[in-house]
């Protein structure tokens, strides 16, 4: 009986993550960064896999893997670890900015970016899928400048949303509050749910991510980060469009 509470909370948790009632603080955008977070899983198996030890949403990865190569490990690249950290700066300042101007219209900040970055995904579809293996150098450059970009503009949006516990590329605090806030630890283990719903979701992204790119096609990730990303920008416009209706109507 104890643990009832605790049960009943956390499967609260996961339906106000996956199913948000209507009027819920932060509208649909807990499960669109669930689905953001699945893209990230997505393009850092591609990245990895294909581009070589790099990685275009992880740059916690990024940095280790610059400090590897500077140390003379073999298979990592410095420029490419440095290409996808700056090219990762870069969207996450532009789409800072653009955070900026839509202060207050958060899911249409969202839409905006998961349209920003489906356009750039359609462009790196196009450029994995006319390739042949192994990918020329300057191909592979351009597909990591391009996908980090994208991440980095999809972890200011993130970042700027402030969603509690749905950052979309970075686990590791995630996982701590797993951890740390659970009643093993004598805590309440709240928000329990949503924070092993992100950590699935970007496990479950990386893991197709990487069998379609061993077993199928390396283009196949991109196909479904673009896919996924597109419905993400239309349903967050299409909400961000929907009129409001106040909780106590005029007299």
């Amino acid at each position: 009986m104890g643990s009832y509470p605790w049960a009943s909370a956390f499967l609260a948790d996961a339906r106000q993550t996956v199913a948000p009632p209507r009027g819920a603080k932060d509208g649909l955008l807990p499960p669109l960064l669930v689905a953001l977070t699945a893209v990230t899983g997505l393009v850092d198996a591609f990245s990895y896999l294909v581009l070589g030890h790099v990685f275009v949403a992880n740059m916690t990865g990024n940095v280790v893997f610059f400090a590897f190569a500077l140390a003379g490990v073999h298979g990592f690249s410095a420029t490419a670890s440095v290409a996808a950290i700056g090219c990762f700066a870069v969207g996450a300042l532009v789409t800072g900015r653009l955070g900026r101007s839509l202060a207050g219209r958060r899911e249409l900040l969202l839409g905006v970016t998961a349209g920003i970055e489906a356009v750039i995904l359609a462009e790196t579809v196009t450029m994995a899928a006319l390739t042949s293996r192994p990918i020329p150098t300057g191909l592979r450059y351009a597909l990591i400048v391009a996908l980090s970009l994208a991440t980095g503009a999809q972890n200011a949006t993130a970042r700027k949303l402030a969603v509690p516990d749905l950052t979309t590329t970075v686990l590791t605090l995630t996982i701590t509050g797993i951890a740390a806030d659970s009643p093993i630890a004598g805590a309440t283990g709240a928000h329990a749910a949503r924070r092993l719903i992100s950590v699935a979701a970007m496990f479950g992204g990386a893991l197709v991510g990487a069998l379609l790119v061993l077993r199928v096609n390396i283009v196949y990730p991109l196909v479904i980060a673009l896919i996924i990303l597109a419905a993400v920008a239309v349903l967050a416009v299409a909400w961000a469009r929907k009129p409001r209706t106040s909780p106590h109507p005029a007299p």
